[in-house]
């Protein structure tokens, strides 16, 4: 053993270089192909599209351009694949990706894995990137191919020019499975080695608001602003407080931003759903509301049936659902503006009560399992409609399975580009995205983004990784999951509730077998007899990727909830892109400090948080629980007592009013980037503690 000061000063040393390189990022230094650090982006590069820091400026980007165009494959599924591989030398981890310390390549070190797609296997089958590109392009000639060998060859080669097969291909181009190399993913540099988390001793949380909500969404602006929706139809315009400014949620009630009340009927799984904010609302002032109606009660409640010839399905054997006529009842998405005649969208309190344009109306054929909610992606800008299999018990038309209808969905479509009259399917106004997975298919509704849902319950994208698009799907009656969704997939419902086997009581729809679908399965979730409930039953509340600076603890977890059991859970994807998440438990409690008291429960010293019945997250990256009984913050660990080994950043974080977007991300981005820099320092120090033992 060393004496305890030379131990000492090399445990400092090793500490303060690690700051120094996690500082540039959690995983390992950033670095360009000729040995550089990254560059400052002024906006964005309009080829590759990079911004903040990049390998890349204007001149190389039209490089890269110029190499791309004279490809010709622009358009084409391999002709995407190879252009963001081109891009790749703008990333800011190129000198990793390229491998700078002996030869610098033609093409990044693409992540290459098995990337089975079973029932038996908890990875998605995204994880093979490699040989992705190879099925993609193998037949296709691309003259000037960054893939060709450097022994020279055809001047357009195919890849079965250059190699044998995709073991051949991979073996070259990608990394060893697990080989802890940085490789590159299709979008970002990938990291394999596995995150050391803080210990999570439990969630503090700070009641700020008395009001029952499903929505919320932070104002496009970038400020401390959020909309929030209460399912009887009404939108409020809100200013949420500074953490620990001990302030409550700030909202007139007598005068909400929009009262479609009229329009929305309400009724245990019925009422306002789903709200949305166009990316360029700040602009265009437009945004959208998802809810459900009565024919009988509402004039302008009038569309196509779920149930009908196109899906085989005749709605005069559907029967009666707790009185309802088939189709009574509607699942609306509308379009509505910002009243900005006093000024921008931005500063607008309140909108035109006139609706601008049904997009879509869709007739249920039962009076349950409606989904509803509706999300604009950060990484496409296209809008994600959530729609359940419309009801009954396990689906009896076996609608989630069936290519052409739109229920047991998460559907995708365009309301920037609107075709003049009504779209291909008839369902309402929008366009189309020309990669949907099946919209060439003509077995397919084009409309289809991933098939296979029960009841899709809250679904997000991760701020600090858009590509991950996260659904809580609601069970029948054995499990509650946690889907990560991929375009084209098929989440099997319901062949399988879970990864069990699943039997319907009844069929007119027909089956479809377990032999015929390549299911993916849930990542995250937990069983019915798991859970206590106070009405004897369980439902998924799906949430958010935590992102903000409060509780570093939380970091990079994803946290879900049960809607009648008060029951909280964090997953952790280890080592992340493997699809693997270790699930803890989250005991929870009310702050000391909580601006409005937390109603304590039966089951002291928690809080008595009532029904679950959504989760927000705001521009700061925040996250609230929307339940029966208010509106719940989480807030600093310390202030519940619990101990964190990183210190939250909590105090004069929120974005001020009329802050723009991009600031408030960046900023938000770069305090989670600082917080997984102390993480894997401190992981660092603590093991070279332990040696010293």
């Amino acid at each position: 053993m060393g004496s305890s000061a030379s131990t000492g000063t090399v445990l400092l040393f090793a500490f303060a270089m690690m700051l120094l390189l996690a500082a540039r990022d959690g995983h390992c230094a950033q670095l360009c192909m000729d040995s550089t650090f990254p560059r400052t982006v002024n906006g964005s590069l309009s080829f590759c599209g990079y911004n903040g820091t990049a390998c890349c400026n204007s001149t190389d980007d039209a490089a890269v351009q110029r190499q791309f165009a004279a490809m010709n494959i622009s358009g084409t599924p391999c002709g995407d694949l190879v252009k963001s591989i081109l891009c790749a030398r703008c990333n800011p981890y190129a000198g990793e990706l390229f491998t700078v310390a002996t030869s610098p390549r033609t093409v990044p070190r693409l992540c290459n894995s098995t990337g089975v797609a079973s029932r038996l296997s908890s990875k998605p089958p995204r994880a093979d990137y490699c040989s992705l590109v190879w099925d993609t392009c193998k037949a296709v000639r691309i003259p000037g191919s960054p893939f060709q060998s450097p022994r020279g060859g055809a001047a357009a080669p195919t890849l079965t020019d250059v190699w044998q097969s995709v073991g051949d291909f991979c073996g070259a181009l990608g990394g060893a499975p697990g080989d802890g190399a940085p490789c590159f993913d299709g979008e970002a540099a990938a990291f394999n080695a596995s995150r050391v988390a803080p210990p999570l001793n439990g969630m503090c949380l700070e009641r700020i608001g008395n009001g029952s909500y499903l929505n919320m969404a932070p104002h496009p602006d970038g400020s401390n602003h959020v909309f929030l929706s209460n399912q009887a139809g009404k939108v409020f315009l809100a200013t949420v407080p500074e953490q620990g400014s001990g302030k409550t949620l700030q909202l007139d009630v007598t005068t909400p931003f929009l009262d479609i009340t009229d329009e929305v009927h309400f009724d245990n799984e019925f009422g306002l759903l789903g709200l949305a904010f166009h990316p360029d609302f700040a602009k265009n002032g437009r945004f959208f509301v998802s809810y459900s109606c009565d024919k009988t009660q509402s004039a302008s409640c009038s569309g196509r049936c779920a149930c009908n010839s196109d899906v085989g399905c005749d709605p005069s054997k559907l029967g009666a659902d707790n009185g309802a006529q088939p189709c009574q009842f509607q699942s609306v998405i509308a379009e509505y503006t910002a009243n900005a005649s006093s000024g921008s969208p931005s500063t607008a309190t309140a909108a035109n009560p006139t609706e601008v344009r049904r997009i879509m109306t869709l007739g249920l054929p039962f009076t349950t399992h409606h989904g509803g909610q509706i999300l604009f992606s950060p990484a496409d800008g296209y809008m994600y409609f959530m729609m359940g299999d419309g009801g009954s018990n396990g689906d009896p038309w076996n609608f989630a399975q069936n290519k052409k209808s739109l229920l047991g969905k998460i559907i995708r479509i365009d309301v920037n580009d609107i075709p003049s009259g009504n779209s291909t399917a008839g369902w309402g106004n929008y366009g189309i995205p020309k990669d949907n997975p099946f919209s060439v298919d003509n077995k397919f509704a084009p409309e289809v983004f991933a098939v296979g849902f029960k009841n899709p319950w809250r679904c997000s994208f991760d701020s600090g990784k858009p590509s991950n698009f996260y659904c809580a799907d609601v069970g029948e009656a054995l499990y509650e999951e946690v889907d990560l969704v991929i375009k084209g997939g098929n989440y099997g419902w319901r062949v399988f509730e879970g990864n069990s086997p699943y039997l319907p009581l009844s069929s007119p729809g027909g089956n479809t077998s377990a032999a015929a679908i390549v299911a993916i399965p849930p990542v995250m979730g937990y069983a019915h007899n798991s859970v206590n409930s106070n009405v004897g039953s369980a439902s998924i509340t799906g949430g958010y990727v935590y992102r903000s600076t409060v509780d570093p603890c939380l970091d990079g977890r994803y946290l879900y909830a049960d809607l009648y059991a008060q029951s909280i859970w964090a997953g952790l994807e280890s080592p992340e892109g493997s699809g693997e998440y270790n699930v803890t438990a989250l005991p929870f409690a009310c702050s000391k400090r909580s601006p409005i008291p937390c109603d304590p429960a039966a089951r002291s010293p928690l809080p008595s948080l009532g029904y679950i019945f959504s989760f927000g997250e705001d521009n700061a990256g925040d996250v609230y629980l929307l339940t029966s009984k208010g509106v719940y913050r989480v807030v600093d660990p310390s202030e519940c007592g619990y101990a964190c080994p990183i210190k939250s950043s909590a105090a004069g974080r929120s974005p001020p009013p009329g802050a723009s977007p991009s600031s408030a991300v960046t900023a938000r981005r770069s305090a989670a980037a600082a917080t997984t820099a102390l993480l894997l320092a401190g992981s660092v120090l603590l093991a070279l503690l332990s040696l010293t033992d």
